[in-house]
């Protein structure tokens, strides 16, 4: 397992629509681990194939908190087959989009189907923070960042940020 490099906005590559994967095989249960490590590194709790530059249909997360109980997730091909109605708000960040949050509201609850890691189908009846991390991260796979969300001008404002800060750091 290895800590790959995580894409940040402004990145082409992050706005690439993610491929489904043919069959989880030994490949892609490596790269699974690889994106755990690269998430717990980070640190997050949850992170997309195409953040480290591998455009498939692959998730990563874990949303226990506990650095002693990691409860890892890894969701391949992953379909929202239902969302609710009501609304929740929740403060978002992205290791794609270092040190920038905001309020974005996505329904409160979502059932999802997936493959797991051994590539068995699931169904996931997720709430609450489970399921603002799954549309999050399922967003990645349109190539949709938290803050395409946000007012033209807020946007703006943070892509700004992210490449003063990408120029700031490639001068030193």
């Amino acid at each position: 397992m290895s800590v790959k490099i995580i894409l940040t906005e402004p990145n082409k590559l992050l706005r690439q629509v993610s491929k489904t994967v043919e069959k989880v095989g030994e490949e892609e249960r490596m790269l699974m681990d690889d994106m755990l490590d690269t998430m717990y590194a980070a640190p997050g709790i949850g992170l997309a194939a195409i953040q480290i530059g591998v455009p498939k249909r692959i998730i990563v997360m874990d949303i226990s908190r506990d650095e002693n109980k990691k409860e890892p997730m890894y969701f391949v091909n992953p379909v929202i087959k239902n969302k609710n109605e009501e609304k929740a708000k929740y403060e978002e960040g992205c290791l794609s989009v270092p040190e920038q949050f905001a309020e974005i509201e996505r329904p409160n609850a979502c059932e999802v189907e997936y493959l797991d890691y051994e590539g068995k189908k699931q169904m996931l009846n997720a709430d609450g923070l489970l399921a603002t991390c799954i549309q999050h991260e399922m967003d990645h796979l349109e190539g949709i960042l938290f803050i395409d969300y946000l007012s033209k001008l807020k946007k703006s404002m943070i892509i700004k940020k992210l490449s003063k800060i990408r120029v700031n750091r490639e001068i030193f």
